[in-house]
Order: C-alpha cells, then structure tokens, then sequence
C-alpha cells in the first residue's frame, strides 16, 4: 500500500497550488507508488515526491514525466507549469520560463524555433527558406527610395523585416542606420519618438559623419488603417513618409510591410499608388525546398534531426498555402518540445495537435489552466485586442496594458498566455502575438461571433470619446439618449474592457443626462422629432435609390464575385483538414457567384482524398471491371484498392516492397494479372486473381537499367515495355507465368517515357526524353513497321494515349505545347489538331474517357484538368481540379467513366466524380454536419448565416 504523503505547508500561491494539482493527479491515476512511477519515468522517487511536496518549482522535465507516469495530460500541464514559473519568476521565486517579463529571443534561450511570434533581428540564425526573398527586397531598396513589401497576414512579412533584411542592410553598410516602428493609434508620434531616440546615421568613424543612409521600416503598416482613428493624422503620416524619402538631397528610405487585405486602404493615397506601382515585393507561399530548409536547418544547427516523415507532412500542409507559415512555426515548436531524443518525429508533432491544431491545443491548455473568473476575463482581454474588419479580415490591436486592469487575475491571465507565446508583454503594451490566433482558435471565434454586435457598439463608443476629446470635451459631444443608453450596456458582465478615456466620457453623459433632469415626456418627443425627421429621409433616400439601382447591382455583383473567389480559395485551404466544412463553402461561394473558378473549386472540394503510399503515387490503373484500383509509388510498392464507386476505396493487399521504386504499373485485359515496372529495370507480372493473396507469377528478363512505362495489347497477348536509351520491347505474355521477347522496336535515341496500344492492338505509340513520339505497326509482333514520327513537342514527352476510336492521339510534354491532339485517320501522315493550353508547368500525364469525349491531363503545376475533346468539335475546359500540394504523376478514368483517379507527388490518391453536374446537384450528400453560426462568421462575418445544406449542426 502507497504510503500517505505528508501534508502539504506555507501559503497559498502558486507552489502550494501547482503541487496540490500534482497530487491531485496522482490521486485520480489511482494512487499509484512512488517506486512504480519512477520506473515508468525514468526518475527516482525522491525526484518525483520531491516534485508534489510544494517547497519549489519542479523543473519541466521531471513535471512532464510525473504527469506521464499518471497518464496525465502533457500538453495541458506543460501551460500550467509555464504558467506557474511566470507567477512565481514576477515574485523572484522560481525559473524564468520564456515570455515572463521582458521576453528574450528564441535564439538566445536555445530554442530551435520561434513559435507563433514573428523572428526577431536576433533570431536570424534561426530564418531559413527566405533567402531570394531577400536579396529581392534588398535590390528594391537599393533601386527605389520607398519600397512595399505586401503579403498576406501570416506570410512572413515581419519575419522577412526584421531576421531577413535588418541583417542584410546592416552586413551591407554597418554605419546605416535602421529604424524599425509599427504605426499605432498615432503613428505620427510614433515615428516622432522613433526617429528622437536613434542617433543620427553616418556618425562610424571607419566611414566618417553623413556618409550612411536611414533606412526607416514601418512594420504593420496596416495600423495605420485600423488602429489609427484620425484620418488627417493618417494622411499627414503617409504624406510625410513619402516626402521624406524622395525630398531632394534626402538620405531616408523607407521599408512599408503591408497585409494584403488592404491594398486597396493604400490606393486611396496617391502617394502609395506610385509606390505600389513602381517598387512593389510580394510575400507569396514558400516553394517546397525553402519549406525544407525552415523545417531541417533550424534543428540541424542544434544538433537535432527531423524524421522524414515529419518533413514531407509539413512540407505537405504548407506548400502554396498563403499565411501558415505561423502555424508551421509553432507545430514545429511543439514538436520540439515533445522531440524523441535528438529527433523530430511525427508521432511528436501529431501529440503537439498536429499542423492545424497545435495552436488551438496550446490555447486550450491556457484556457483550462485558469479558474472560472479567469477565464472570463480572458475572454474579455483576447476580444478587446482584436479590430473587427470591415471588408477585410479581423486584426490584432495593441492596447495600453493599464486598460486591462492590474488586478491579480489579470496579471495571471496575461502571465499564463505570455508564457504560452500567445500574448506579446513589452513596452507597456499588450497584444496578440499573431493574427493567425484568431483563425486557428475555435474559441476565439466563437466569442468574436457571439460579441460582434457588441464590439461594433464599443468601437462607436471610443470614436464618440476620441471626437469629444478633440473638441477639448465640450458637452455637446456627449451621447444622450437612446445612444447613451446602448453604450451604458457595455458595462455590463462580459462585456469589452473600457479604456479611462472611454469610461470617463460614458461617466460624463450620464452625469449630463442626470443634471439636465431630462423627463420622459421630453425624450419621448426628442424621439418622435428624430423618427419624423428620419422618415423625411427615408423618403428622400428611396428617391436616390431608385435612380441608382443599376449601379448598386453592378457594385453587389463586383463584391460577391470577390468574396466568392475569396470562399473558394479558403475551401481550397480547409479541405485536406475539415473536407465537409470545405464542400459548404465552396457550395457557398458556387451560389454567390457561379463562375468557372468557384465551380472549379466546388468540384475540387467534393473529390475524396486519401494517403496511399509513403512516397510519391507514380502511377494510377483500374482494372478493367472497375472493381480494383491499382497504384505504384515510390516507395517501392504498389497497392489494390477496393473500389467503391467515388467513395473512399478500401485497401486490399500491398505488393514489393524491396528492389528499386516503381516507374508503371498496368492491368491485363483480362484483369487477372497487374505489371509493375522498376527503376532498376526489373519487370514482374502479379497474379491478382485473388486481390488479397496476389503473388508473383513471373519476372521479366532484365534488360534495361530503367523501365519507365508499360501497356497490354487490347487481346491480353503482348506486354510492351519502354525505358532507358531509347529501348522498346514487346513481349509475348500469352501465358503470363512464362513470358517470352518478340521484338525491339526501333525508334528513340533517348530513355523512352509513355507507351500505348491503339484501341485495335496495331499501332504503338511511345514518346521519349527526344522529345518525338513514334507510331509503329505492330500487327506482326515478330516485326514491327515504323509508321510515322511525330514533332511539335519542344520538351520531352511524358504520356501519349488513344481516343477510344482510335482516330484521336493525346500527347503530353512540356514547354509551350504542354498537351496536343493529332489525328490518325491516316496512321502514316498524323495530322495535328488541336493545342490544349492552361496548364502553367510540366503535363506528366493524359487519359481519355471512355466514351472518347473528355480528356483528362495531370500537370505539375498540381492540378487536373478536364477538357471537352469531342470529334468535330473546337476542344474545350470543362474542369480545372485542385487539391494535390505537388506536381499530380498520373490519372486514370474508371471503366465507366464515372470517376477520375489521380496520383500525386504529394504521396496521396485523389478520385473525383466525373459527372459534374450530378456532382454539383449532389454536393450536401457529402458535407456532413451543418456549418456552425461560429464557422460562418470566421469565414463569411458579412454575409447572414444561411448554411448550404441540411443537416445536424456541429456542437
């Protein structure tokens, strides 16, 4: 029997509760001995009881491992621990976590990774993945006196300013001065006391007095637009900033870091437009490799490696996505923290939440780590440091810590999420670390949903205070009235934090109101007055109205087509994580404005996705029945999938696994046996008769170091192979257990790379690295016949395949005619008919429908499309289909023509339905439950709440 610790001594604080917690853990684990935990957490039991004895703060180590030892929640006692070493560090009596008081860099503490917060001048070491970027900016601004760098909030934009170009401006001229400000509530101040407190540029004696430039850098120059309330002082701030750097004879520059959701606030300027013309720089999302090397380089230069795995998941969510770079940042932090050893792995980083929600799981952890009363007074700090939007997305707002109280529970509040970096503490201000918070916090959301009305009122109130003010507070700027009354809500429980100018101006109205001794019968005609007064109005504006209502439904059509294109992409984003939600705002944007894009990406939404391999999918097939699906990959293997019409197909059996990475695969007619080819040249034929017990029936003789594509004749006798130095084999495989070679087909001078049997089995078609395709005759498969060689193709050819008639020849490549239609009436004399453009990189693969009517292309540049390519007529899109985060390998049409199959680099299958409008009719089949009133104000706040489809709501 465990025996019973001591009973725990001193006074309430932080120690006394972080080790009542402990042992209340262990209490509900069941009590377990010292001895037992200690061997499950690998440290002794006096560590462990020293731990829950309350006389000092365990280390995190030894917490987390007790906390494991009970089966205790690691992440949420991670935020407690922090939460209780800030508490006890503001009191001189414990560690001093990260984020407590004047925080330091990440680089400086030993910290791989900066987490939510932006990097820093001193995390430099630590910014990988920008470089060009930088060298980019840094031209600029050699080549113009102001530059814009634009980019979407979560792009990067702070990172690139202050770990990207500070260092690059300072390793360039040392002597150059740089100063660095964010704009403000008034940000002609601001730069005032900036530019007061930096010491004037040229005074480096290596370069002697007034030979360095000043560089200024406006950070979050949004502010201006949302934090700053004074129009006159907002146009004297960009005249200014302008004027100063292009004044004659002057040595300023000026760096402007904008969010891109409010570009147009800036063309408002004439100033800005010609800056935004001539000395622009987008942030646009990292290309893999700079994906790579942010995720590798940090852990690489502190001794840590990260799993593979781990990497190409990364790689995967954030690759041409805009604004997560934040939330890569921070699950790679979390990783960390739960690394293995000196590893990264991905076990870690799906313990962390993985890459969508490991910052919602820390800001949960906060949020039950505080008491009830805490926890409503979170709620009321995260909302008021938050700017709604008004045509743009909700912002961050830094807010003067006095207006949120210095109370005991606020400074545990504030504490707690410092430590968990999702509140930044410094200069006697308070602000959200990142905006990337307020989408990635369900939470969050919620309350900004359920507290925008009352938000919207607050910040009438404070621009009400700030217009009394600037008439030196003359009484008859105060609310009376019905206006007064709104805003005495405010003060109600829950509602927003009050600054003392908001407070005292409220105080004011209704000691005004109070000594005026208004009665209700003097109200209550003041109302009639302004109710008859109104209705002259609305009489006036109905009149105005009807003379303008073509221009307002221009102006309505303009904005929904916006906001429909911007639903789409945000689908595009949501789907890999939540595929429902991503169907109903993609059906959302459809209905809004039906256009091709918001179609494109409605279909694109619907299309069921699923991880099929460790590496990359290099080749998709059905089998002729349409019952299997089979895929190859990189990984040296290839799987049978049950098929279930465009649902989610179910695994059968996986073959290979050893040996080289697959190149092909292809079915026998007869579906009774699959062919796989390898990079190192071995062929095997798989009898697949019984899916789930397939074995190898034979393998082909090697004789190529590479086989790179392969295809049955129509009559199941004959294999073609195709590979490396031109070679193309035939191969009778009559009897699949003893194949034998017919013939080499002449041809290619380099490794060939698609290979296909008309629909008669009489003509092959192969294309090559010569970038040529051949047609040869085979009906005598001792002696094959050159037919014709086909050109037109200016980059090699990947993929070549038959109309179901025959008379129709797809090919694909690169370069300027990424995909061509010839005609083979005349196999000798090929005709070409048609360029099919759109695709923006390499096309790697096509297939035609069955009914020889639609033509599907699979591009690097991660798409699919679809194209009309009926006989006679001018070839058209139909579909453009997105969703793979690289290059797409392969397709494949169901034997019905029903569904598309495609195999991505990105390692995943994807099937989609081909009937598109049946698959637009029946989109709501696939949502799942309804989209919440907190989901459509995060996604569509100006829109009223009107969900696609029926459906259970989500809870």
């Amino acid at each position: 029997m465990a025996r019973k610790e001591r009973p725990l001594e001193g006074e309430d604080g932080p120690l006394l509760e972080f080790a009542t917690a402990l042992r209340r853990l262990r209490h509900e684990a069941g009590s377990p001995p010292y001895r037992d935990m200690a061997e499950r957490a690998h440290y002794s039991v006096a560590t462990l009881s020293g731990a829950a004895a309350g006389r000092r703060l365990p280390s995190l180590d030894v917490t987390l491992a007790y906390v494991r030892a009970c089966g205790g929640d690691v992440g949420k006692w991670e935020a407690r621990w922090h939460a209780a070493a800030v508490e006890l560090a503001a009191d001189g009596a414990g560690p001093r976590p990260a984020g407590a008081g004047a925080p330091r860099a990440p680089a400086a503490q030993g910290l791989p990774y900066v987490g939510l917060a932006p990097f820093r001048t001193e995390d430099a070491a630590l910014f990988f993945g920008r470089e060009r970027l930088v060298e980019d900016l840094f031209d600029a601004l050699t080549r113009h006196r102001v530059v814009a760098l634009v980019g979407a909030s979560g792009a990067g934009k702070s990172s690139l300013l202050h770990a990207g170009l500070l260092p690059r401006l300072h390793a360039d001229t040392p002597a150059r001065e740089v100063t660095v400000l964010t704009p403000g509530p008034h940000p002609l101040d601001r730069a005032r006391r900036a530019l007061a407190a930096a010491p004037e540029p040229g005074t480096d004696p290596a370069t002697g007095p007034g030979t360095a430039e000043r560089v200024l850098v406006v950070d979050q120059f949004e502010e201006v637009f949302t934090v700053c309330a004074d129009p006159a002082e907002r146009t004297r701030f960009v005249t200014g900033l302008v004027a100063a750097a292009r004044r004659p004879g002057s040595g300023c520059r000026v760096v402007l870091g904008v969010r891109a959701d409010f570009y147009a606030h800036c063309t408002r300027h004439p100033e800005l437009v010609d800056v935004l013309r001539e000395a622009q720089v987008v942030v646009g999302p990292m290309s893999a490799a700079e994906l790579r090397r942010a995720v590798v380089e940090p852990a690489r230069r502190a001794g840590l490696t990260v799993e593979g795995g781990l990497q190409a998941t990364l790689v995967a969510h954030a690759h041409g996505q805009v604004g997560v770079l934040p939330l890569l940042s921070h699950s790679l932090l979390e990783t960390w923290r739960r690394r293995r050893g000196a590893a990264l792995t991905l076990d870690g980083f799906h313990a962390a939440g993985g890459f969508e929600g490991a910052l919602a799981q820390s800001a949960e952890a906060l949020y039950d780590s505080l008491s009830a009363p805490q926890q409503r007074l979170a709620r009321r700090i995260f909302v008021h440091l938050i700017a709604l939007g008004e045509g743009t997305e909700d912002t961050k707002r830094p807010v003067d810590r006095s207006e949120l109280g210095q109370d005991a529970d606020t400074r545990t509040v504030l504490a707690r999420a410092a430590a968990l970096r999702l509140l930044t503490l410094g200069d006697g201000a308070v602000e959200l670390t990142h905006e990337a918070l307020i989408r990635a916090w369900p939470r969050l959301r919620g309350w900004l949903t359920d507290d925008r009305e009352r938000l919207r009122r607050h910040r009438q109130l404070a621009e009400a205070a700030r217009a009394w003010e600037a008439v030196g507070r003359d009484p008859g700027a105060l609310l009376r009235g019905a206006p007064l009354a709104l805003a005495r809500e405010l003060t109600a429980a829950g509602g927003p934090v009050l600054t003392a100018a908001e407070a005292e101006f409220l105080a004011a109205g209704t000691a005004a109101e109070a000594a005026a001794g208004d009665s209700a019968r003097r109200r209550t005609r003041r109302l009639r007055l302004l109710v008859g007064a109104l209705a002259g109005l609305v009489v006036v504006a109905a009149v105005a109205t009807g003379s303008a209502v073509r221009a307002e439904d221009e102006v309505t059509r303009q904005r929904n087509d916006a906001v429909a294109q911007n639903l789409a992409e945000t689908s595009a984003g949501v789907a890999a994580a939540e595929p429902g939600l991503a169907v109903q705002l993609g059906l959302t944007a459809y209905r809004l404005s039906p256009t091709a894009r918001t179609r494109d990406g409605l279909l694109s939404a619907l299309m069921t996705s699923l991880p099929a391999h460790a590496k990359e999918v290099v080749a998709v097939a059905y089998r002729p029945d349409g019952r299997q699906l089979a895929t190859a990959s990189g990984d040296r293997t290839a799987r049978l999938w049950q098929t279930r019409g465009g649902g989610r197909p179910d695994p059968v059996a996986t073959l290979g696994g050893e040996g080289a990475p697959l190149r092909a695969l292809a079915y026998r007619p007869d579906g009774h046996t699959l062919a796989t080819a390898a990079a190192d040249g071995a062929v095997r034929l798989w009898d697949v008769t019984d899916p789930a017990h397939a074995s190898v029936a034979a393998g082909l003789p090697a004789r190529e170091s590479d086989v790179r594509a392969l295809a049955f004749s129509p009559d199941s006798r004959t294999l073609a192979t195709a590979g490396a130095g031109g070679s193309v084999r035939l191969w009778d495989v009559t009897d699949p257990t003893g194949p034998a070679e017919t013939a080499a087909v002449p041809g290619h001078r380099d490794t060939v790379r698609a290979v296909a049997f008309s629909p008669d089995g009489r003509i092959l078609a192969t294309g090559g690295e010569d970038t040529t395709v051949w047609l040869t005759d085979v009906g005598d498969r001792t002696r094959p016949e050159s037919l014709a060689v086909v050109g037109g193709h200016d980059t090699p050819v990947f993929s070549v395949a038959f109309a179901p008639d025959g008379r129709t020849l797809a090919t694909a490549s690169g370069g300027r005619t990424p995909v061509r239609l010839w005609d083979l009436t005349e196999p000798r004399r090929p005709a070409p008919l048609a360029t099919l453009t759109g695709h923006t990189d390499v096309v790697g693969a096509v297939a035609f429908g069955p009914d020889g009517r639609t033509l599907a292309s699979a591009s690097d540049d991660r798409t699919v499309r679809l194209w009309s390519v009926a006989r006679g007529a001018r070839p058209a899109p139909l579909a453009t289909l997105t969703g793979h985060v690289t290059a797409v390998g392969s397709v494949a049409f169901s034997p019905d023509g029903t569904v598309l199959a495609s195999g991505g680099y990105d390692s995943t299958l994807r099937l989609a339905a081909t009937d598109l409008d049946r698959a637009l009719a029946g989109a709501c089949a696939h949502t799942g439950p309804r989209i919440t009133r907190a989901q459509w104000a995060s996604y569509m706040p100006y829109l009223d709440y009107s969900p696609p489809c029926s459906g259970l709501e989500r809870p």
